[in-house]
């Protein structure tokens, strides 16, 4: 079955302005190399998908290594996983899933 995870980084730099775009576009680029991961950015977090959580947990650790490497002094993260062992299911399922119950 697929599991699926939001993965949230806050990189904190230290710097005066408070953009993280770049700290997050390292994160983001990092996650989506990871083999087996498929990801999608949205603007609070990354949605991934992938066969095992072994490998969610290889695109956290590899967005955590991306942000240091991007500048972060301190890397904090939010996850959240989904493992459902009932039925595969992607997350545009889901999404397809809301939407036509807001068709009823």
């Amino acid at each position: 079955m697929t599991i699926h995870a939001e993965i949230s980084i806050i990189p904190i730099s230290g710097r005066s302005d408070t953009s993280m775009s770049s700290e997050v576009a390292a994160a983001f680029d990092s996650i989506r190399k990871v083999e087996g991961v498929r990801a999608t950015l949205t603007a609070l977090g990354t949605q991934v998908e992938a066969d095992t959580v072994d490998q969610v947990i290889a695109a956290i650790k590899a967005a955590h290594e991306a942000t240091k490497i991007a500048g972060a002094k301190r890397v904090i993260s939010t996850i959240r996983i989904d493992e459902r062992l009932d039925k595969a299911q992607t997350l545009e399922d889901k999404v397809q899933s809301v939407e036509q119950r807001l068709k009823e």
